[in-house]
């Protein structure tokens, strides 16, 4: 199933001519992409700067995926 964005009401252009859903939109859509969009109702886009990618926002420390080792206690 498809949507039909309407303008003003899911999303605007702004001054530098990008595409940005509002409020309403993101609340239909029913989850965060954290992206950090700037009208993001569920607080990511607080959280991050968002004309850095999502990918370079996440803390390494913070995320448990990530492990660092060493072969030789000397490479420290």
């Amino acid at each position: 199933m498809t949507t039909n964005l309407i303008p003003e009401i899911d999303y605007t252009i702004n001054d530098e001519g990008n595409l940005v859903f509002t409020k309403s939109y993101l609340l239909k859509r029913g989850h965060c992409c954290t992206s950090g969009c700037i009208n993001c109702p569920y607080g990511y886009g607080d959280k991050v700067d968002p004309m850095i990618p999502a990918e370079f926002c996440d803390s390494w420390e913070e995320n448990s995926d990530y492990e660092i080792s060493f072969e030789d206690e000397e490479d420290l």
